[in-house]
């Protein structure tokens, strides 16, 4: 009984290796890399999803997820083409194309990747001065994707999207940019001030214009401002008067002399 127990035993352990190394269930976003004897067909080395069959001792199956990952690319320290040190950290989003490639032609095609994308964001940030990387994100992110993609094309890998998340600025830096930046909204400030002048030197020269053509305007105007100050009831008034009223005035001196 002992015996006949120890080789039922020994039959169930045999029943479950062997269903346990034959029968693999792949998920809808999986695909397996069947090696068989160590190698792996063209026609019919991936497979998946759903239940597949292996022979055990003779082929051998890898895993490989084809959904997009969120990579978190380190933050780099990088010298920009003014000769300004930041650090810089992106995120890349990449998935998996060819499983036979991501397995056969790169040891670690995630680890790979990483390296990639941290040697190729110092390479591309350096030959961007310090204005550009703050401003011009969109076009820096599309030239990164497009570099990175091209190199890891060959192990199966597509890279969708890379985003620059932070830019830090030493301390120095900041002062100096925000410097820059309150000179730069005085500049506009002058600038908007002298265009008011010029246009109300302009009106002021057709008002002229108006005026001297009829001059009886120029006492009606005369009489509004006085208007206005007197409705602030001011004790003292100061009002000039025009050399004209004193035209008559002069005129009889001249005579009399």
């Amino acid at each position: 009984m002992q015996a006949y127990g120890l080789g039922l035993m020994i039959f169930v352990f045999l029943i479950g290796w062997f269903l346990f190394n034959t029968l693999k269930i792949l998920k809808q976003y999986e695909r397996g890399l069947i090696f068989t004897l160590g190698k792996v067909s063209l026609e019919h080395g991936v497979k998946g999803p759903g239940l597949i069959v292996l022979l055990p001792g003779i082929q051998k199956m890898v895993r490989v997820s084809l959904r997009t990952v969120t990579m978190d690319v380190p933050s780099q320290d990088v010298i920009t083409k003014d000769n300004v040190t930041v650090k810089v950290n992106a995120v890349v989003y990449f998935r998996v194309i060819d499983p036979r490639k991501a397995i056969v032609e790169v040891e670690d095609f995630y680890y790979a990747t990483s390296l990639i994308a941290q040697t190729t964001l110092r390479s591309i940030l350096g030959q961007n001065s310090l204005d550009d990387l703050l401003s011009n994100r969109e076009a820096i992110n599309a030239e990164l994707q497009k570099v990175i993609d091209l190199q890891t094309e060959p192990w199966g890998v597509k890279v969708t999207t890379v985003e620059v998340k932070n830019v830090d600025l030493p301390a120095e830096m900041q002062r100096a940019i925000a410097i820059q930046a309150q000179a730069e909204r005085e500049r506009r400030a002058k600038i908007i001030h002298a265009e008011g002048e010029l246009q109300a030197s302009a009106k002021l020269g057709e008002a002229a214009a108006v005026i001297s053509q009829n001059p009886i305007a120029l006492q009606l105007r005369y009489l509004q401002t006085l208007t206005e100050i007197g409705t602030e009831k001011n004790t003292t008034i100061v009002f000039p008067l025009p050399i004209d009223i004193f035209s008559a005035f002069l005129k009889l001196a001249e005579k009399k002399d």
